[in-house]
């Protein structure tokens, strides 16, 4: 069995292919299920799906809709909105006080809804005396937040994918979000995968170079 001592006698090459070799070998049970993809497919035909609705649809809203309209619930409207901006504001100071990743999900949830925000404000106040106030609320706060929560989420996951790859073995600067695949779905319980670590003591290690020569040394 390699001890700590074995691997410091490794070189800093050796220990990187020790990593890679570790990581495909726990990769395992990550390998895409035929359960796994089916779900793929049926999420690409269904954004699919999605963007042809929706493109037929804006364009029935952009004839059929009035100018100008009357809502009714409209104050219910606006408050349920910012009581759900309230619950994701505290929820990220929460994540980040407990220094949680899930403050990356609510970072990119509180920057969707403070975009969503910025856009109804001055679109609905447009033409009227309000829409000065909107825009600058826009611009000067809600945009800007958005912008910081992004930037915040994207550093965040960066920062979790450079450790993957550290783990990993893999040299070289974090690769762009466009490059880096999706992680392989797991065909058994998400709540197993997430509490326990897969048991490798009883996988085969002995074809790995770093391994059979830290054996032969010792």
């Amino acid at each position: 069995m390699i001890d700590e001592a074995d691997l410091r006698r490794m070189t800093p090459d050796e220990r990187a292919g020790l990593a890679r070799t570790l990581a495909k070998l726990n990769a395992q049970c990550l390998a895409p299920t035929p359960l796994s993809q089916r779900r793929r497919r049926l999420v690409i035909a269904a954004s699919l799906a999605g963007v042809v609705v929706l493109a037929i649809w804006i364009g029935v809203l952009e004839v059929k809709l009035p100018r100008h309209y009357q809502a009714g619930g409209w104050r219910a409207a606006w408050v349920g909105f910012d009581i759900a901006l309230l619950l994701v504001f505290a929820a990220t100071a929460w994540a980040a006080w407990r220094r949680r990743q899930v403050l990356i999900v609510c970072l990119m949830v509180l920057a969707t809804l403070l975009c969503c925000d910025a856009w109804f404000d001055t679109t609905l106040d447009w033409g009227t005396g309000g829409f000065t106030l909107s825009l600058l609320s826009a611009l000067l706060i809600e945009l800007p937040l958005a912008a910081v929560a992004l930037i915040g989420a994207r550093r965040l996951l960066r920062l979790t994918i450079g450790r993957l790859e550290v783990l990993a073995g893999a040299p070289g600067p974090v690769p762009s979000f466009w490059r880096v695949p999706l992680f392989g779905d797991y065909g058994g319980s998400y709540r197993t995968l997430l509490r326990k670590s897969p048991d490798l003591l009883g996988a085969d290690v002995s074809d790995v170079p770093e391994v059979a020569e830290v054996r032969k040394a010792s």
